[in-house]
């Protein structure tokens, strides 16, 4: 049965959830607030659970091939020592890096140019046994059997729907960049994290002798005098780490610096109500510190549109599509703030400590962490 769905979002989830629900035979519109395709942002990670859930729609090979493959995350002190690998196994495959620019065309070639309509921000819904009607801001109306709200963790969606949903700041603050890899002194084709006293810092090569970065450090909820950090102010305070980090940052403009307070929510009690489905962060936003954002969202589209496949009812599509996501978003939501307080750690005996610990981590629970996240199930 082939029904028209309407998709609040067009960023990374509602574009996957466009290209999974067209390939089980959907009608679908994306409603997207931006005037046009977003052309700003950093670097991005898909992990191979990702690569798998989206493996049906012939976009994974595409990803794999514009992407720059690393086998995990190498993790250091602010002095250049090991401490850990966070490792892929082998037989997972590889991780992705790419600019988020680059994967938000990628998605787009894959649907028919019209799919999207640019400069809708929503502003309403009404639904009822016939079907789901979204108001827009400015005067317009679309109607459909189905609405899926993919618009991200400040969901207008959720906030008409769920108004008790409320994001926590997980109560650091980042800034991300990309720059010119040619001529820095001690770059590795490795995907880096440095953890130290003073912040955390991300090294990840992106295709195109570029390198994507990004610095973590605890901080006010939005506290102005951050907003107005530059390139300068970062250099300063993280100028005594291992190369190649001081002289990243020196060779980043200011005005190429995105910075963002980190926060997150957790998941939603339901993910649907009747005729309307959440998605990637409008249901359960993550802490960045896994890399399973965007992941998990390729997850939602995937897992969503198998179950609309298997039922004719979209109340047991929507309930088996919650079933199935529910408990493995809340254990990585819950395993990702976790890992954000340890490794923002400012104490000194602490992080000692940490550092020595996470030199001893054995292998086979090193494995079974990696199995239960890179394994994506349906």
């Amino acid at each position: 049965m082939s029904r028209a769905i309407l998709i609040i979002g067009g960023g990374i989830a509602g574009l996957c959830a466009a290209i999974a629900l067209r390939h089980a035979g959907m009608q679908v519109k994306v409603y997207e607030k931006s005037s046009g395709p977003m052309p700003v942002g950093a670097g991005i990670l898909i992990a191979p659970n990702a690569l798998q859930a989206l493996q049906p729609y012939g976009i994974s090979g595409e990803m794999i091939r514009r992407g720059y493959p690393g086998d995990g995350f190498r993790l250091l002190s602010d002095r250049g020592r090991d401490l850990t690998r966070m490792a892929i196994p082998s037989d997972y495959g590889s991780q992705y890096s790419i600019h988020r620019k680059d994967l938000h065309d990628l998605l787009l070639t894959a649907l028919p140019s019209d799919t999207v309509e640019w400069g809708k921000s929503f502003s309403s819904l009404e639904q009822n046994e016939n079907g789901v009607r979204a108001a827009f801001c400015d005067g317009s109306q679309a109607e459909g059997d189905l609405l899926v709200a993919a618009d991200g963790i400040y969901s207008g969606v959720r906030s008409q729907l769920f108004p008790g949903e409320p994001y926590r700041y997980a109560g650091y603050t980042c800034w991300r960049g990309v720059v010119p890899a040619d001529g820095l002194d001690g770059l590795t084709p490795h995907f880096i994290e440095t953890w130290g006293t003073k912040g955390r810092f991300g090294i990840v090569p992106l295709p195109d002798r570029r390198v994507y970065w990004y610095a973590l450090i605890n901080a006010r909820q939005s506290d102005p005098r951050l907003a107005d950090y530059s390139a300068a102010d970062l250099h300063r305070l993280f100028q005594d780490y291992h190369a190649p980090i001081p002289d990243l940052l020196l060779r980043t403009g200011t005005a190429d610096m995105i910075q963002r307070d980190i926060v997150d929510m957790a998941p939603m009690k339901c993910f649907y109500s009747d005729r309307v489905v959440f998605v990637g962060d409008a249901a359960h936003a993550i802490t960045p510190n896994m890399g399973q954002g965007a992941c998990q969202a390729m997850e939602d589209v995937r897992v969503l549109s198998d179950c609309l496949l298997a039922s004719p009812d979209h109340r047991e599509a929507f309930a088996l599509y919650q079933a199935r996501r529910q408990k493995r978003i809340r254990q990585i939501s819950a395993q990702s703030r976790k890992i954000g307080r340890v490794a923002q750690s400012e104490s000194v005996l602490f992080t000692q400590f940490r550092n020595r610990l996470m030199k001893h981590v054995p292998a086979r629970l090193s494995r079974r962490q990696a199995d239960q996240l890179y394994r994506f199930q349906t």
